[in-house]
């Protein structure tokens, strides 16, 4: 048995499942970081965290956590070279194509959030593919974040309100009605928000939702994030006590 394994199993031992995060989000940064420092090129790092998705999805799914959302690619991502977004597009499409299966077998739904008619067709018609195949499983959501942007989402938002107002003539301009008609409705918001890399900024992401996440950042680049570091998150979450502006 390796100190890694028995440090995990450690870590895990310390949560307490009656208190799990109903939502855990996170920021996937650091791959170019993990790339440079290891003299290869941008995209392998982009291809090594693809391990740490499966990572994180084993952690949540092993904790027991209902839903988990990631950064993919966000809006400002469409102004790094075209090469480099092309790359990113194709190992999107080789995820979809060779997790289907395994997010089917573990009973794992996908949903997608963002303006993904943007995205190229070839994309979309995977999405759609692996969204029409795990629709009806019941376990953790696996909610991928493609070109998307807070701010947008909160246009896009306005604007179907607005265009409610003129059908029907009027709509409910309060909090609820703009949860309501944001990309993740019928979605709980994240509890916990992990970041890695270091960075400390949201960067657009889950703006509105995550107005009393709880923030966790590491230094990991994400092509290093482990099941341990999930689990380091959870429990440093659980020790925070959670006011929502009151006294506790």
């Amino acid at each position: 048995m390796t100190t890694d394994v028995v440090s995990e199993r450690a870590v895990l031992a310390q949560i307490k499942r009656n208190r799990l995060p109903r939502h855990i989000a996170i920021i996937m940064d650091g791959n170019g970081r993990w790339a440079q420092k290891r003299k290869l090129p941008r995209i392998a790092g982009h291809r090594a965290g693809m391990r740490a998705v499966r990572q994180a999805l084993e952690g949540c799914s092993q904790l027991g956590v209902p839903f988990l959302t990631l950064y993919a690619f966000s809006v400002e991502n469409w102004k790094r070279p075209q090469r480099e977004i092309s790359l990113l597009m194709s190992l999107l499409r080789e995820y979809l194509k060779k997790e289907r299966a395994e997010l089917k077998r573990r009973d794992i739904q996908l949903r997608v959030i963002g303006r993904v008619h943007e995205l190229p067709h070839a994309v979309q018609k995977d999405l759609e593919t692996a969204l029409t195949a795990t629709r009806d499983n019941s376990g953790l959501t696996l909610t991928l974040a493609l070109n998307y942007g807070a701010r947008t989402e909160l246009v896009d938002a306005f604007r179907k309100m607005a265009e409610e107002g003129v059908r029907n003539g009027s709509v409910g301009w309060d909090e609820a009605s703009i949860s309501r008609n944001l990309y993740t409705e019928g979605m709980p918001d994240p509890d916990l928000l992990i970041r890695t890399s270091g960075e400390m900024r949201l960067s657009n992401f889950l703006l509105w939702q995550a107005a009393y996440a709880e923030l966790w950042i590491t230094e990991v680049l994400w092509p290093d994030f482990t099941r341990k570091d999930l689990f380091r998150a959870v429990s440093d979450f659980q020790k925070r006590e959670r006011r929502y502006g009151g006294l506790g």
